[in-house]
């Protein structure tokens, strides 16, 4: 995919949505690390449900951390993956605490020393919370970018460096939340809605659908 290409398609996101941002629900740094944290293998909406109920009651490292893993477990054992997860946020929240002063690091190293923080979730926290121009690959920017050619790769870091090359900079800031939420809506993965893509006619997806 060329240059053009590319310049286009973005111009074309950033119209139909000019202020995108993430679909999870917080009102701090801190909630939103948590409700990351969660959102591996989870849906928004699933995490949204629980973390509505627990930020009400704990939404500090101290609060939660005084939680404990019970505690916690109490308010997110709907979210997949829930036993490692708790565990996971209360040394999180431990080590906030003891390390940082009860405040997320706005550090790539620091954040991905956390438990059960990636760099992924490190990404997103950067970018949602800090305003860094990174690019957090998951499952939807990883298809839309290879199906598309926008940034085709083997894995999701070969993905992200090729993202983070290609993608012109003025659209680099938002280009995270307009590619999950293509992937989310329209480029879904088992039968993209090409019909009603609004980047159609740029794609370079050989197997497009009329729907």
């Amino acid at each position: 995919m060329n240059k053009q290409k590319r310049q286009e398609i973005f111009s074309r996101l950033q119209q139909a949505n000019p202020e995108p941002t993430t679909e999870l629900n917080y009102a701090s740094t801190f909630e939103l690390l948590i409700a990351v944290i969660l959102s591996a293998q989870a849906t928004d909406k699933g995490v949204n449900k629980a973390t509505e109920k627990l930020f009400a009651v704990a939404n500090t490292p101290a609060a939660i951390f005084s939680l404990g893993e019970a505690g916690l477990k109490d308010y997110i054992k709907t979210i997949g993956l829930y036993n490692s997860k708790a565990k996971n946020i209360i040394k999180t929240c431990q080590q906030l605490i003891e390390k940082h002063h009860s405040e997320v690091p706005d550090d790539q190293k620091a954040l991905e020393a956390l438990p059960g923080v990636g760099r992924k979730t490190a990404n997103v926290v950067r970018n949602t919370a800090f305003g860094h121009p990174t690019m957090a690959v998951d499952t939807h920017i990883f298809r839309v970018s290879n199906r598309t050619r926008i940034a085709p790769g083997k894995n999701v870091l070969e993905v992200e460096k090729k993202l983070l090359k290609f993608i012109p900079a003025e659209f680099l800031y938002n280009a995270h939340h307009w590619l999950i939420l293509h992937g989310r809506y329209t480029c879904v993965a088992r039968k993209p809605r090409c019909g009603s893509c609004i980047i159609e006619d740029l794609c370079e997806y050989k197997d497009k659908t009329e729907v």
